[in-house]
């Protein structure tokens, strides 16, 4: 069986009207067929044995079962259609039970169709479609994604036997329908996010360190006004635009199963959010740069004496017992930066480095040689290696994460343009589905569904088919 590719919402829509209409609807006369034919051979229950039971329930009525499994009809074939057949039982007089049921199935579709109808008969239907997929982005459930839902709890309820029926009758119609929806939104909100986010990113930060390794440097303050986890501009937009498809597990942003079906994230994108978010839990946690750790230097062959400046804050180590200094960055000062000097037993004071600016530290560690500390999280090895061929070394021990080292991840960072991969969405949701590979029909159907539910509704209503 095939669903046939919609290449409009219109064309959408006319699908879900032939499907609900209980007319003409394919789908109807498919059930319709494996109704009769799923009861072949049942037989109804003795009066003898129905007044058997009702003995038997009262006397027992203190423990009765969940599930009545010896009511109604029985026959040799429940055991195959008996999934199926549920979906065509309605036991309140014909009308629908809370129970799942194809009649609830088909009412909803109904209502999915009307407000698809809406949006395509307004003033200006792409304002209304994205504003019908926004809806759902900002975490608000709608008709279509109900139903959605509800389908997808049909196709499961039919059990793995009947799974591939289940996925092409009950599941792919609605989320064709809700592709239609997602993909000039989707488009929209990439858009959204180019204009509101990624174009002031690039006008305040483009072409500066660490974005870029240049002497202008980014503003520690501007740059918090966007990480901010809180008020920042990009958690915002993300609470504010996605908060149905997107949520936070800790300092990380993952897509949501449910609302985000259909939708393709752009990798680089939530990999971006997560280095941003997990750098704002680091070094912005009070919503503006602040950070504080310990330095302790180490000894190393040749070298008498090493100085450490960081924001006018000083380690003078001259080969005596090595403690922890404590430093803050950026620290309160007219005059930012670092620098690092050492005195060698062959030579006097020589300079390594010196870095002016509030990133002056962040450019020396850059230089390091870094590597995990043994036995602790939250300790590491720093090696700069002299123009002499002497090592100067210490030892780095932060208070969360990594610390300064965490701003590394910020050189060369690119903010990604686009949220959503627009074309790979389009292609995910598959419209086949094999139920019997060796029968499949190999050329293209022209009706809603594929070729035997043509056939199956053709005889339902006593049209023959012509072969």
């Amino acid at each position: 069986m095939r669903w046939q590719r919609a290449a409009t919402l219109s064309d959408a829509i006319d699908q879900l009207t032939l499907m609900a209409d209980v007319r003409q609807s394919p789908l109807v006369a498919l059930m319709n067929t494996l109704s009769v034919q799923g009861r072949t051979g049942q037989t109804g229950e003795a009066i003898a044995d129905s007044l058997v039971k009702s003995a038997r329930q009262l006397f027992n009525r203190d423990n009765p079962p969940a599930i009545d499994q010896q009511s109604g009809s029985r026959g040799p074939l429940d055991a195959t259609f008996g999934p199926v057949l549920a979906l065509l039982d309605n036991r309140d007089g014909g009308t629908p039970t809370s129970r799942l049921s194809l009649q609830t199935f088909l009412t909803r579709v109904t209502q999915v169709r009307l407000r698809l109808q809406q949006v395509t008969n307004a003033t200006d239907p792409q304002a209304m479609t994205r504003l019908l997929a926004q809806t759902v982005f900002q975490g608000k459930a709608v008709d279509l994604t109900e139903t959605r839902d509800y389908g997808s709890l049909v196709a499961a309820g039919l059990g793995q036997e009947w799974s591939g029926f289940g996925q092409t009758l009950f599941v792919r119609p609605m989320e064709q329908a809700w592709q239609q929806v997602l993909t000039p939104a989707a488009e929209s909100l990439n858009a959204q996010w180019r204009s509101a986010v990624v174009e002031d990113w690039n006008s305040a930060f483009g072409g500066r360190y660490p974005f870029k390794n240049t002497s202008s440097e980014v503003s520690l303050p501007l740059l918090a006004k966007y990480l901010d986890s809180e008020t920042g501009r990009i958690a915002r937009f993300l609470q504010t635009r996605l908060n149905g498809v997107l949520h936070k597990e800790g300092s990380r942003w993952m897509a949501d199963s449910i609302n985000a079906q259909g939708l393709t994230f752009n990798p680089a994108f939530l990999q971006a959010m997560n280095t941003l978010s997990h750098l704002s839990d680091v070094a912005f946690a009070n919503g503006e740069a602040g950070l504080h750790f310990a330095l302790r230097p180490g000894t190393a062959d040749g070298v008498m004496q090493t100085e450490l400046v960081i924001d006018n804050q000083k380690l003078v180590y001259m080969n005596q017992m090595p403690v922890w200094r404590r430093f803050s960055w950026p620290a309160d000062t007219e005059a930012p930066g670092a620098s690092l000097s050492w005195i060698s037993t062959r030579a006097g004071t020589r300079q390594y480095g010196d870095f002016p600016g509030a990133w002056g530290w962040i450019r020396l560690l850059d230089k390091a040689v870094v590597s995990a500390y043994l036995g602790t999280s939250s300790s590491w090895s720093l090696s700069w290696k002299a123009p002499d061929g002497l090592f100067l070394n210490y030892t780095l021990r932060t208070e969360a994460g990594e610390g300064p080292l965490a701003l590394l991840a910020l050189r060369n960072f690119t903010l990604p343009e686009t949220i959503f991969s627009v074309r790979a969405s389009a292609e995910r949701v598959p419209l086949t589905d094999d139920i019997h590979p060796a029968k499949r029909d190999t050329e293209p159907s022209p009706s809603l569904i594929g070729v035997d539910l043509q056939r199956q509704a053709s005889f339902a209503h006593g049209r023959p088919t012509a072969n």
